[in-house]
């Protein structure tokens, strides 16, 4: 959960709408790779990447290759690495 309970009541309550309501969501890591992603890459880059790795994590996570949490922590490293990279090319 995060420090504003607006968003972690919107995070609730779209989890318990898409019927995933014990997914491992971590609302501080998924705003500070949002962040980086925003300053890296451009503004826009933050829904697009956040998304992009959600959709990863679940990829992963279906195909049995690991659990939700271990597929939403390796797609989160694996964006992280990438925007490291990124960033170093400026």
């Amino acid at each position: 959960m995060s420090e504003i309970p607006e968003l972690d009541a919107w995070v609730a309550e779209l989890l318990a709408g898409l019927e995933i309501p014990d997914a491992p969501i971590d609302v501080d890591d998924i705003l500070g790779m949002a962040g980086v992603a925003a300053h890296t890459i451009v503004r826009p880059a933050a829904p697009v990447t956040t998304y992009v790795a959600g959709f990863a994590a679940g990829l992963a996570a279906g195909a049995g290759m690991a659990g939700e949490a271990a597929s939403m922590q390796g797609a989160h490293a694996r964006v992280k690495a990438l925007l490291a990279l990124r960033g170093s090319d400026q």
